[in-house]
């Protein structure tokens, strides 16, 4: 006969969820209490396709990482605008033309997920990030909104530490 278990049974006595608003988003050079609101690592794995006579079998191709965005506030002071311009020149000097050096441009940042005392439960170390797009975004007169700034990033790799 099957056996029906009560929610005490499924669930641990110890569960504590991780929240989205526990986080610290660590970027060099971009004081860390201007973020908002960020993504964390999206992985995609491709497919390589081996036929044979009438059958056809898969098997795992390259893995990449997507891109990470996140979203700044723009304060007045410090401005977040020109932390992220100070990180842009590293890629591209818009005054001169000049491009920058990759060790110059590429950073290593890490995402932190706190419990609820402040504990790290969980750590991203995300290697060689570079900036791919940075909006300013918009200005509105209707609004009384904060301005925020977008940036997209593109990295090499990342490892879950735990």
């Amino acid at each position: 006969m099957a056996e029906t278990l009560s929610v005490a049974e499924m669930l641990p006595n110890k569960f504590e969820p991780k929240r989205q608003f526990r986080w610290v988003f660590a970027i060099e050079g971009i004081d860390a209490f201007l973020m908002k609101s960020a993504a964390r690592p999206q992985i995609q794995t491709g497919e390589v396709k081996m036929p044979f006579i009438n059958h056809t079998r898969y098997v795992a191709g390259r893995t990449e990482f997507s891109t990470l965005g996140v979203t700044l506030y723009d304060p007045i002071a410090p401005s977040g605008a020109q932390q992220v311009m100070e990180w842009v020149r590293t890629h591209f000097e818009s005054v001169s033309g000049r491009s920058g050096y990759a060790d110059f441009y590429k950073r290593d940042c890490q995402i932190k997920m706190l419990d609820p005392i402040g504990t790290v439960v969980e750590l991203w170390d995300v290697k060689g990030a570079f900036i791919t797009d940075a909006n300013f975004n918009d200005l509105n007169y209707d609004s009384e909104n904060p301005t925020e700034i977008s940036v997209t990033m593109r990295f090499d790799n990342c490892v879950l530490q735990y």
